[in-house]
């Protein structure tokens, strides 16, 4: 069981959506606007927040960016924007996932699972990869003994690739062990936290230094070559 503040406008849509979540065992809170949602986030600690876009008195996108700034909670989009400029946006903002309507309930509370199943890779202790450092259980990481300031699913993914050092990591792994999709998902969601992480690793796709694509393959971490 979670605790799932729901955010959705339509109060239809927002009714079935608090019957079904219930039934699969989660404790909904519902909020129809985006204020009410930021009241919500403060009194009940939600476990995920599913969020609605279309809100009636701030753009969905803004919101994300506030709860963003309050709280690490998951957040999960239900959108019926599907182009792909839009979905980077959202995780640019800060989204841990989406969903593009319609959906089913059963679908979103996949998801839901999916989102709570996200948690630190399972790596013990500090991790050392090159001027790399990792501590998973403090859950800090360093670069040439400077601290590195990484979201949370930022330090999932570059952990979870420095336990592995050398080794090519596929997207479809990396999106079922780090982002708790073992059926798959969208690969703009890797390539948008890769992106992130090499801008603070001080690197480019161009010119890499830790993170290197293998064309059609996947993702390995190496420690960079002595000059």
């Amino acid at each position: 069981m979670a605790r799932v503040l729901l955010v959705e406008d339509d109060t239809t849509i927002r009714a079935a959506l608090v019957r079904a979540m219930s039934s699969f065992g989660h404790h909904v809170t519902e909020s129809a606007d985006a204020r009410g949602a930021l009241t919500a986030l403060g009194e009940h600690a939600p476990d995920v927040v599913v969020l609605d876009l279309g809100l009636p008195d701030l753009d969905g996108t803004a919101a994300l960016r506030m709860i963003r700034a309050r709280s690490t909670v998951p957040v999960l989009i239900a959108t019926a924007r599907d182009r792909e400029a839009d979905i980077v946006r959202l995780l640019n903002a800060g989204a841990d996932d989406y969903l593009t309507k319609p959906y089913s309930a059963a679908h979103l509370a996949a998801r839901i699972s999916a989102v709570l199943r996200r948690a630190a890779p399972t790596v013990a202790g500090a991790i050392a990869v090159g001027g790399l450092r990792l501590d998973a259980a403090a859950r800090e990481a360093a670069l040439d003994g400077r601290p590195l300031s990484l979201a949370r699913r930022e330090f999932d993914l570059l952990a979870y690739l420095a336990a592995r050092p050398g080794a090519v990591v596929s997207r479809r792994e990396l999106l079922a062990e780090v982002w708790g999709q073992p059926d798959g998902g969208d690969d703009a969601t890797i390539d948008v936290h890769i992106s992130w992480l090499r801008r603070k690793l001080g690197e480019t796709a161009a010119a890499p230094r830790y993170l290197h694509t293998v064309r059609g393959v996947g993702i390995k971490l190496l420690a960079p070559t002595p000059n």
